[in-house]
């Protein structure tokens, strides 16, 4: 009975902690529409392929790196489709800056890598569905993680690394908004 209670309580804490971990944006509020500068600059979409700014609280004291993606639920390839995909975020970081996922990364914080997304780049990809579908739903993520760094190929996918973040995750938060592009 005694390691029932114990295994009760450590569950009770751990959804208390998770939370807690709370992820936001100034530039792109949770259920809403995001708007079209965030939006890619090629295959059709005319955009400033822009990246957000993030910040996140309330992470587990046992942090030790964070990691961020940026995911569209709706994409017609049944697979969905990643846009963004960062690693290795210091512990002490607590948000990425408007446009930190630049190709290059020079306005991301010290160590952090940005990882291939479906494009084939790795920087911020911007939302680009299809004109005229339905609005797609666009799930921000951070990953408070068990490592300091997460040792990727350079030639990973992003779908491959999702499994590698959410195997080594101690927590999680995560928002979601929309886009949609007129037919």
């Amino acid at each position: 009975m005694q390691r029932i209670v114990f295994a009760v309580v450590l569950v009770a804490a751990s959804l208390a902690q998770a939370a807690n971990f709370t992820l936001v944006s100034p530039d792109i509020k949770a259920d809403t529409v995001i708007a079209k500068r965030f939006e890619f600059k090629g295959f059709g979409c005319t955009g400033e392929n822009k990246s957000p700014q993030l910040k996140w609280s309330g992470a587990p004291p046992a942090t030790k790196s964070f990691a961020i993606t940026v995911y569209d639920l709706d994409a017609p390839s049944g697979l969905g489709w990643w846009h963004w995909s960062v690693v290795n975020i210091a512990a002490t970081t607590t948000e990425l800056a408007p446009s930190a996922g630049d190709v290059g990364g020079a306005g991301l914080p010290k160590g952090a890598v940005q990882l291939p997304t479906n494009y084939g780049t790795a920087a911020w990809a911007g939302i680009c569905p299809p004109p005229g579908d339905k609005p797609h739903r666009y799930v921000f993520t951070v990953y408070a993680m068990k490592t300091d760094t997460v040792t990727v190929a350079a030639t990973a996918t992003a779908a491959s690394m999702e499994v590698l973040l959410s195997a080594s995750a101690l927590s999680q938060a995560s928002f979601t908004a929309t886009y949609a592009r007129a037919k």
